[in-house]
């Protein structure tokens, strides 16, 4: 009798069942997001979903999560808006990294590789201003399209890192100038996700501060690949870097 009778009391007040409620989580977005360079890719294909992505991270570690993993590499704006036609509409938390690819940061990379410190400025800014003034209304379609398809979803966008300790500790590659503004892309790009998901109602992710002494030319260099075969890894996250880059700040920020 009392047993049911504390039941009863908890269905009056509505707490029945809140303290157990699973969690519906989908990861979307890009290779940051699918975890490229982490390894562990499974039968994920060109896809690359690593099981030491953040996102996998985050859903072990909360038991009774379902979780639904749809980051791919490659992916810009366009390809997430497909990814979300595949999320449940029942999700209560959705992840998202987007942006690097619409901005072309694989020729930037490739360009300033191969040519001269100005050519590579150059393509920095012609970047910058494609993320200033054409990715801000994709993104906003992107996270519109979340909260349409998922209207009970917690949205957590997340940024990308910064490369480069500069000066660093590296002797060879690319010089400090190339570096500080492969940078400097990172930060316009970081500065412009944080207003459009704030203007979202989304939460906002910086995680440039998570990879401060562990990215590319710093003392312990080991949450970024440099230059790698294949290619693909090339400046993205290890597996220590989706754990202590991505996973670490997300859990700082949502638990």
């Amino acid at each position: 009798m009392c047993a049911a009778l504390g039941v009863a009391l908890l269905a009056s007040l509505g707490l029945a069942g809140t303290a157990s409620a699973a969690t519906s989580y989908t990861a979307l977005g890009d290779s940051y997001s699918s975890g490229v360079g982490a390894g562990s890719y499974g039968s994920s294909g060109a896809c690359k979903r690593s099981a030491n992505a953040y996102g996998q991270l985050w859903a072990n570690a909360h038991s009774g999560t379902s979780f639904t993993f749809l980051a791919c590499s490659g992916a810009k704006t366009g390809d997430v808006l497909t990814q979300i036609n595949s999320m449940p509409s029942s999700a209560t938390l959705v992840t998202l990294t987007v942006g690097g690819n619409d901005a072309g940061f694989t020729d930037v990379i490739t360009t300033c590789t191969l040519n001269s410190d100005q050519t590579c400025v150059d393509r920095v800014n012609t970047a910058k201003s494609y993320v200033q003034n054409t990715l801000p209304s994709l993104l906003d379609n992107v996270y519109r399209a979340v909260k349409t398809k998922a209207p009970n979803a917690h949205l957590v966008v997340l940024s990308y890192p910064r490369f480069y300790t500069v000066p660093g500790s590296c002797n060879v590659g690319l010089s400090d100038t190339k570096r500080s503004a492969i940078n400097s892309g990172a930060d316009t790009l970081a500065s412009v996700i944080a207003s459009r998901a704030s203007a979202a109602g989304a939460t906002f992710v910086d995680v440039r501060s998570a990879f401060v002494g562990h990215n590319i030319c710093s003392s312990a260099s080991d949450y970024l690949h440099s230059l790698t075969w294949p290619v693909d890894e090339s400046y993205h996250p290890t597996a220590a870097g989706q754990r202590g880059g991505y996973y670490t700040p997300l859990t700082a920020a949502i638990g």
